[in-house]
């Protein structure tokens, strides 16, 4: 909500009243989610245009060529069989004559011709826009992509200035939506008001609500554009921060009603038989998780850490002090051979301890699944590892004290909120192998306390990342799978596609296993393989059944092969920076050297850069600020879970300084007014509640 509650009778009209519109365009303005005024005033351009008259000399490249002429004459041509240009000559001031030309199919029913012969008649002046011939010094001939009349009062909105661009829809042309929502914002405009305390305005240099409603439309220049896009981002942004700030002072108002007491019947003799010393960060971090346990409200966690950084451990020591208290722990995968892998590692490094632990699946067969729900109601079982199954109805615990979400950022706030709703307050501890930046980690976690693993164990040799041909590639692994290590081949799709110049799995695998790596043993994984296939897969690769897997993305979080020396990664420009080295994460597990091979031909700047940060780079913060700069937030997070964010206007990477201003004024504003009952924050009290109550679910200022 972007305006002040007070006037909301006349912003909530619906929009088939507004002049122009009607029941029939009012319903394929749905489909944008455009129903009153107020989503029309809301409804923020994609991009703007800048559609200034061109001056006479070079063809511009990068924007629309836009010209004001007198219509001369007109014709009609033909361009072969399959088009037919209609030719408008055009006197234009400082260019001379121009042909502006429109095309169509000979066998269109609707003769779009007869209504441009009627409107540019001789005599007639007109604005075109559209694109010329790149390079030329002087402009001859414009090929049409919308033109207006000049004497039309309507055409001021599209031409001659930065021109807003919305989103539109089939049957809904975009000018007519820009004269909708220019009509909606000459009737709403008087009805305006400040959202945003006046010493807010002051303190930050932002342009009152009104002004910079009226600058995101209607901008008279591009520093305009830039303070109202400042202005309502940083509104979006101050918002985001009140309800972290309040999710997380909630959260610290619960009380639990449970304590735990450091036993050490369980973590004593688990620190015993690690057979490995953990690292300084591994243990700074368990301190802090289990000092948060140990406080009397609820612990919300982020751990996060490199591949390879040890996370698993930390998690298995905080169950288990959940565990020696009498306890119930839940741990959540995104993918079945994730929460397989844990299932595996949790076995390893729990030996023989009298730990009862339980995996559900989808593939778990039906009455095993019903043995483990059975036993997880009782209490029978002290840890159930699964994926977004944990999360439905029918998986109850008798006495579930801690959750444990792995691979996070796969998982929205709504669904931490119904894991949450399994038992009493839980404690919550979230994990990512996706080093996220501080930027993201701010505007995503803001109700978090945040722990980071920036150590990796001794020993660990950072993988060598070459980009080099495939001969190359597959010479190595034949070399490093002679000595016995093992090799990962990842294709990025499954089966081969007519449309898709890529190489994949299933044909791969077919052909390296009987030609190239014949006198080799390889396997096969993919997302399309029944559950059991899949598990059973990647259990003979980990015991060393055989020498090379062939696989897909499914394979890029969570497993562990220590043996695992060399992969090879087909077609690697396809792949997002993150998931590159995720991948590449899955080999260096051991003490000995690996190599990661980058098979590539990137055609685009950001698919080259991928590619070169990888090679230069394994320290997995610095991927993460670069992959955030490469793709945005919204692509890096997910749009579902972008926005989840409520954020229309305000971009993260951009508006950095932004989020920190409004972070800070947040804090201050709640630490005088807990519950912003004052006159000047009411506005901003009632949008919070609006926004995020129904997108959360879990913000209470009642």
């Amino acid at each position: 909500m972007l305006v002040n509650a007070a006037f909301s009778r006349a912003l909530e009209r619906p929009v088939q009243y507004l002049k122009g519109v009607g029941p029939k365009r009012a319903r394929l303005m749905e489909r944008l989610g455009l129903r009153t005024l107020r989503d029309l005033i809301e409804a923020f351009p994609r991009t703007w245009e800048d559609r200034i008259e061109t001056p006479p000399g070079r063809v511009p490249v990068d924007a629309p060529l836009v010209l004001k002429g007198r219509v001369t004459r007109t014709l009609t041509q033909r361009a072969g069989t399959h088009l037919e240009l209609f030719i408008a000559k055009l006197q234009v001031p400082g260019h001379g004559a121009v042909d502006a030309v429109w095309f169509k199919r000979p066998n269109r029913r609707y003769d779009v011709f007869e209504s441009l012969r009627r409107e540019l008649a001789p005599g007639a002046d007109a604005w075109v826009i559209g694109r010329g011939e790149p390079g030329l010094l002087k402009i001859r001939k414009i090929s049409v992509q919308e033109h207006y009349l000049v004497d039309d009062p309507r055409t001021p909105l599209h031409v001659g200035k930065l021109v807003p661009i919305y989103p539109t829809t089939a049957g809904l042309p975009e000018r007519l939506l820009r004269e909708i929502v220019a009509a909606a914002l000459d009737e709403v405009f008087p009805e305006l008001r400040e959202n945003l305390p006046e010493k807010l305005l002051r303190r930050r240099e932002l342009l009152t609500l009104p002004q910079a409603v009226r600058g995101i439309h209607r901008p008279r220049s591009s520093e305009e554009l830039e303070q109202a896009r400042r202005r309502l981002s940083y509104e979006e942004l101050l918002l985001l921060e009140f309800a972290w700030t309040l999710k997380h002072r909630q959260t610290r108002e619960v009380v639990k009603g449970y304590g735990y007491e450091i036993k050490r019947s369980l973590l004593t003799p688990f620190r015993a038989q690690l057979g490995f010393e953990l690292t300084r960060a591994q243990k700074r971090v368990v301190n802090e998780i289990l000092g948060d346990m140990q406080n009397p409200y609820p612990m919300t966690r982020l751990l996060q850490g490199d591949v390879g950084s040890g996370k698993t451990v930390v998690a298995i020591a905080a169950l288990l002090l959940a565990i020696e208290n009498g306890y119930q722990g839940a741990f959540m995968a995104p993918t079945e051979i994730l929460a397989e892998q844990h299932f595996w590692t949790f076995q390893k490094f729990l030996g023989e301890l009298p730990v009862r632990v339980e995996l559900i699946t989808s593939s778990v067969p039906k009455r095993k699944r019903e043995r483990i729900l059975a036993r997880a109601a009782s209490g029978e079982v002290d840890a159930v590892l699964g994926t977004h199954a944990l999360l439905e109805e029918s998986v109850a615990f008798k006495n579930l004290r801690l959750a444990i979400i792995d691979e996070q950022h796969r998982f929205g706030v709504r669904q931490r909120t119904t894991l949450r709703q399994k038992g009493p307050p839980l404690d919550l501890l979230l994990m990512t192998a996706t080093p996220i930046p501080r930027t993201l980690s701010l505007a995503l976690y803001g109700d978090l306390d945040v722990s980071t693993l920036d150590e990796m164990p001794p020993g660990r040799i950072p993988a060598k990342t070459l980009h080099i041909g495939e001969k190359e590639a597959f010479e190595i692994v034949r070399a490093e799978t002679g000595r016995g290590l093992q090799a990962y081949i990842v294709y990025p799709i499954i089966e081969e596609s007519a449309s898709l110049d890529l190489k994949a799995a299933q044909a791969e695998f077919n052909r390296l296993s009987k030609t190239v790596f014949a006198d080799r043993r390889v396997s096969l994984v993919h997302g399309r393989l029944p559950g059991k296939k899949k598990v059973a897969a990647m259990e003979e690769f980990a015991s060393g059944g055989s020498d090379i897997l062939v696989a897909t993305q499914v394979i890029e979080v969570g497993v562990d092969v220590p043996n695992a020396g060399v992969m090879v990664i087909q077609n690697a420009d396809r792949f997002g920076l993150a998931s590159l080295h995720q991948l590449r994460g899955r080999i260096g597990r051991g003490s000995g050297a690996s190599t990661c091979c980058l098979v590539a031909q990137p055609k685009s700047p950001e698919a080259r850069r991928r590619v070169a940060i990888l090679c230069e780079t394994s320290d997995g913060f610095r991927i993460g600020e670069e992959d955030l700069k490469i793709r945005g937030p919204g692509e890096m997070l997910g749009m579902a879970q972008h926005g989840e964010l409520g954020l229309r206007v305000a971009d993260l990477v951009r508006d950095s300084d932004l989020l920190a201003s409004a972070r800070e004024d947040a804090r201050e504003l709640l630490a005088q007014d807990p519950d912003l009952k004052s006159p000047d924050l009411r506005p901003l009290r009632d949008k919070l509640v609006s926004l995020y109550q129904e997108r959360w679910q879990s913000i209470d200022l009642a």
